[in-house]
């Protein structure tokens, strides 16, 4: 006997692919929206990491600012701390120049002058003298020269004045102060009073 199938085998295998097609599909939204959801998460923490590392970078630089603006002001209180040692010293080395400098000035004097006047302006000292020659005076700038605190003397001025009814030089003379080293003040020279007359 022939067994002929009268079923719809067509059918039913059409409608086991779209089964098949209906459980790969959700299967792949299934899928789809896990990675989405893990890329989301990911992105997300990797966000709030960022996030997280400028705010403490944020939090450093402020205190690197402070840090810096703290570090500025004691480099100015160093400068003035600096600056005021500076005076200091210049007052102890200054402390005895006007009593050297004068002493430095009389040893300098050759015989027939004397001084009518001494002015000191910051370090230029303005001598005004009388000398019974010129060069009595040339005399004395050539010492003022080869002095160890005394430099560039310039004769501003020199006339003949009558003095007690002598005839006379007046003399004005420019000299700077110089400060010596510190082995030169250690052995100070020792200079020759009076120059050859005239």
């Amino acid at each position: 006997m022939i067994r002929v199938n009268l079923l719809p085998h067509r059918q039913i295998r059409r409608e086991l692919r779209q089964r098949e097609f209906g459980l790969m599909a959700g299967l792949s939204a299934i899928a789809a929206a896990a990675i989405v959801f893990l890329g989301w998460t990911y992105i997300n923490s990797q966000t709030e990491a960022q996030l997280a590392r400028n705010g403490r970078l944020d939090t450093a630089i402020l205190k690197l600012d402070k840090e810096i603006a703290d570090i500025k002001d004691l480099k100015d209180q160093i400068s003035i701390m600096l600056e005021r040692k500076q005076v200091v010293e210049n007052l102890q080395t200054n402390r005895s120049q006007v009593v050297v400098v004068l002493d430095e000035i009389s040893r300098q004097l050759p015989e027939g002058m004397y001084l009518k006047g001494i002015k000191q302006q910051g370090g230029v000292i303005t001598i005004d003298g009388v000398a019974d020659t010129n060069a009595r005076v040339a005399t004395l700038v050539h010492n003022f020269s080869t002095s160890q605190w005394l430099e560039s003397p310039i004769l501003v001025e020199i006339k003949s004045v009558v003095e007690n009814t002598l005839k006379q030089n007046a003399f004005t003379i420019n000299v700077n102060i110089k400060v010596p080293k510190v082995e030169d003040a250690a052995e100070p020279k020792t200079s020759v009073k009076g120059g050859a007359k005239s």
